[in-house]
């Protein structure tokens, strides 16, 4: 389970993230939607220990997000979109193996869990070549494999499929489903509403650093008397704010 109470962030005179809280329970997947700079990549930044709050906390798993970050960061896996950062030097394998390498993950476990996840992945024909080559989809295969190498409890996907095809963003979409399907907790945050609404269990809306709502698509479309997800995000964010 992942309980946030009050979580905050605030750079300097800026307010990122404004006391936000949320539960999510296993084998759930919860959908992040915001404008641009609405505090989703903040969230989960905060979450992966990668920022530290400057206030509130999360129990993650059990274990205090303050307290106890080495323990947070076993139990996740954190999924980014954009430019995916492997090492075009380095062979699949390489890159997956340095990730499991920073997670202390046994060295004689570490080949024979890379084999299981190429094969689950359809990348055993490329694993032991370097990367630099790669197309952006094969890219992203080897980012999803390096973050999911030590087999965390937990999924932060962050825009995972932004600048990515239709048949890369399958692959992401497959894998969210085989997460979920292992009662893994995911949190997913997205631009495309077609893919909140296909991926996603509850969604949490951000304006401007606070939540401005919180349920299933259902849920949403019936407080707001709206059939359409995007219409219910504008009439809580404003015209004014683009995705």
């Amino acid at each position: 389970m992942i309980k946030v109470q009050g979580i905050t962030k605030k750079f300097k005179d800026f307010m990122a993230v404004d006391n936000v809280s949320f539960q999510v329970n296993e084998g759930d997947v919860l959908g992040l939607l915001g404008e641009n700079g609405a505090g989703k990549t903040t969230i989960l930044r905060m979450l992966a220990t990668m920022l530290r709050p400057t206030s509130g906390t999360a129990e993650i798993n059990g274990y205090d997000l303050l307290k106890q970050p080495d323990k947070v960061r076993g139990e996740t896996g954190i999924l980014f979109g954009g430019e995916v950062g492997v090492y075009d030097r380095l062979t699949a394998r390489e890159n997956i193996r340095y990730f499991a390498e920073l997670n202390n993950m046994k060295k004689e476990k570490v080949d024979k869990r890379i084999d299981e996840i190429s094969v689950m992945l359809g990348m055993s024909e490329y694993i032991d070549k370097r990367v630099g080559k790669f197309s952006r989809g094969m890219k992203q295969k080897v980012s999803i494999a390096r973050s999911i190498v030590h087999n965390p409890n937990i999924m932060l996907f962050d825009e995972p499929t932004s600048g990515l095809d239709v048949t890369s963003s399958r692959i992401i979409h497959n894998f969210i489903r085989s997460c979920r399907d292992e009662g893994k907790i995911i949190i997913f945050s997205s631009h495309t509403m077609s893919e909140v609404e296909e991926l996603c269990d509850r969604i949490l809306i951000i304006h401007k650093g606070k939540v401005a709502a919180m349920g299933t698509t259902a849920e949403l479309k019936s407080h707001f008397n709206n059939e359409n997800l995007e219409d219910v995000f504008m009439e809580l964010v404003g015209d004014k704010n683009e995705l």
